[in-house]
């Protein structure tokens, strides 16, 4: 690897420390009785905000009650991001191009994971329903968009990166660079030689 690898490699992996002190996502919920809006931030570890408001009117549709202890990824989250941190700083102190691959296969994997992971558990939550409910609109599903922002009976849900989300998504791309950078300066040494 390159020097300037090495070093960006541990740079990123003691950044990365920073998301466990910070939010990862976002979902927040606009509607005119609701003027200041309520809000759910997702952390490495726990779910904070209006949850008992959220979950008060989800309720009345029949959603699930979110409750953060009962989600897994929110016990392993922690232990799963330390796994990354520790490989990228064992990948930059060894100095091996096969470690930096790996950590980087490893990053782009799990956020591809926590991507498809999220998006099914906004899927369940959003489309199984008690259908017992008080208040049922026939064909209406209620999940959160993954990314971005929709419209959810008189709600707009809108559901973006938070800091540690931020952190996470350029770490992870600025990750690929290096491999990218690394690989090909290995290349072109090969090829004048």
């Amino acid at each position: 690897m390159k020097k300037a690898s090495r070093i960006t490699v541990l740079i990123i992996s003691l950044v990365l420390i920073s998301v466990y002190f910070v939010p990862v996502w976002e979902i927040e919920l606009e509607a005119p009785q609701y003027p200041e809006g309520l809000g759910m931030n997702i952390w490495i570890n726990k779910i904070t905000g209006d949850l008992n408001t959220i979950n008060g009117l989800n309720h009345y549709i029949g959603m699930k009650t979110i409750q953060p202890d009962s989600i897994k990824e929110l016990t392993l989250m922690p232990y799963i991001l330390g796994v990354l941190i520790l490989l990228g700083i064992v990948t930059a102190m060894l100095n091996k191009r096969k470690l930096l691959l790996v950590w980087v296969i490893f990053f782009v994997l799990l956020g591809v994971a926590g991507g498809v992971d999220f998006y099914l558990w906004e899927y369940d939550y959003g489309h199984n329903l008690n259908p017992e409910a008080a208040i049922k609109i026939p064909g209406m599903s209620y999940q959160p968009p993954l990314i971005g922002t929709k419209q959810l009976a008189n709600f707009t849900a809108i559901s973006i990166p938070d800091t540690g989300g931020m952190i996470l998504i350029g770490a992870g791309a600025l990750s690929l660079l290096i491999l990218l950078y690394d690989f090909k300066k290995k290349n072109k040494n090969i090829i004048i030689k």
